[in-house]
C-alpha cells in the first residue's frame, strides 16, 4: 500500500497528512511543457488545468494541437519537460518505475480502435485485464457478468470481437476498462470508429458511469457529442490550453437527435494484427509477463472458455441489474 503526504487545510489551519493514495482522484497539470529531444518539437507549452473527482470532461482540438502528449503524460509514458503533473494522488513526476503499473491501475483506458484480443471470446477479454493482475477467479466470476449487464452484453459474453459491431466492441472496451474497479476513465477517440448513433449510445453510458462517481475524461473531434451531453470543455491548440468552458453552450453546433431507436448499422472491428499486446499489458498496470503465470497465454486460434455455473447464477443475480 502506498501513501501520499498532502497538505490539507480546515477553517485556516493547514496539516500534513499521510492519506492512502487513491483518496485524492484529481488530475492537476501544473505550468507543465513537453519538449520531444528527438524532433525539438514543443508539444505543451505552460498548461495548467485541474479537473476534480467526479467530472465529464471533454478534451477537443484539431490534430497536432497537444492532446495525445496530454494523454501520453496521464497515463506515465511520458514525462513533462518541466512543470508537474499530479494525479490520484500520485506525482507523475517523480513515480518510481515500479510504482507505475499501481498508479495505472487507478486508470480506465478506451482506444478509438477498441483493442481487443481477437482470439478471446467478450467474457474473457473482460476477465483477462482482472487475471493479469492476480485477481481470484471467484471476484471474477462475479466482476464480469455485473459488467456486461451494465453495459448491455449479456447475450454477447461467448461471442469473438469479429462477431460484433463496432458498437459492441467499444462496449466491451468500455466493461473492460471498468474491471478493476478505476476511479477514472480515459476515452481517446472512442467514438472514432463508429457510426453517430452508436456513438451517441457509448457516450450515453459513459454519461451513466461519470453520474455513479467515475471521473471521465474523452478526448474527440465529434462537436455534435459535446454538443449534445454538455459538460465541460476544454481546447487545446498549439500545446495550450485555449479555452476552458463550463458546458457547451459556445459550441455553434446541432446537438444529436435520435427519436426512435435504431439497431446498429455494419460491422467495424480493427484488423487482428493491429493489436499491440504489451502495450495493452502497460494499460492493465502490468509492466512485465512472467512465463510461468497460466493467465497470460493468449491463444492463437479462437477458444471458448468455459463459464461455470456459477458465472451463469450470477448472470442472472447481478448482471440485469
Amino acid at each position: 500500500m502506498f501513501f501520499v503526504e498532502c497538505n490539507i487545510a480546515f477553517c485556516g489551519y493547514s496539516n500534513f497528512y499521510f492519506i492512502e493514495i487513491g483518496c485524492l482522484n484529481l488530475i492537476e497539470f501544473k505550468s507543465v511543457s513537453k519538449v520531444y529531444e528527438d524532433t525539438h518539437t514543443k508539444a505543451l507549452s505552460d498548461l495548467n488545468i485541474r479537473i476534480e473527482d467526479g467530472e465529464f470532461v471533454f478534451v477537443v482540438g484539431a490534430s497536432g494541437a497537444g492532446k495525445s502528449t496530454f494523454l501520453k503524460l496521464m497515463m506515465r509514458e511520458e514525462v513533462p519537460t518541466s512543470g508537474s503533473v499530479n494525479i490520484n494522488g500520485y506525482n507523475l513526476n517523480g513515480l518510481k518505475k515500479r510504482d507505475i503499473p499501481y498508479f495505472r491501475r487507478t486508470l480506465g483506458i478506451v482506444f478509438q480502435d477498441f483493442r481487443l484480443i481477437p482470439s478471446m471470446n467478450v467474457y474473457d477479454n473482460i476477465a483477462y485485464a482482472m487475471r493479469v493482475i492476480g485477481s481470484r477467479e471467484v471476484e471474477i466470476r462475479k466482476r464480469v457478468p455485473y459488467l456486461l449487464g451494465l453495459v448491455g452484453l449479456n447475450s454477447k459474453a461467448r461471442s469473438f470481437p469479429n462477431q460484433l459491431s463496432g458498437g459492441e466492441q467499444q462496449r466491451v472496451a468500455l466493461a473492460r476498462a471498468l474491471a478493476n474497479n478505476a476511479s477514472m476513465i480515459i476515452a481517446d477517440e472512442p467514438t472514432g470508429n463508429i457510426d453517430p448513433r452508436m456513438s451517441y449510445d457509448i457516450v450515453n453510458l459513459l454519461n451513466h458511469i461519470n453520474s455513479d462517481g467515475t471521473t471521465v475524461i474523452m478526448v474527440t473531434h465529434d462537436y455534435h457529442l459535446v454538443k449534445t451531453f454538455n459538460h465541460r470543455v476544454i481546447t487545446i491548440k498549439n500545446g495550450k490550453v485555449a479555452s476552458d468552458y463550463p458546458d457547451a453552450s459556445h459550441i455553434d453546433v446541432e446537438p444529436y437527435r435520435f427519436d426512435t431507436p435504431e439497431d446498429e448499422v455494419g460491422t467495424y472491428y480493427s484488423d487482428d494484427t493491429t493489436v499491440d499486446f504489451d502495450y495493452l499489458m502497460k494499460t492493465y498496470g502490468v509492466e512485465t509477463i512472467e512465463s510461468d503465470n497460466p493467465f497470460v497465454d493468449i491463444p492463437t486460434e479462437p477458444k471458448n472458455y468455459p463459464l461455470t455455473s456459477d458465472s451463469y447464477s450470477v448472470f442472472g443475480e447481478e448482471g440485469s441489474e
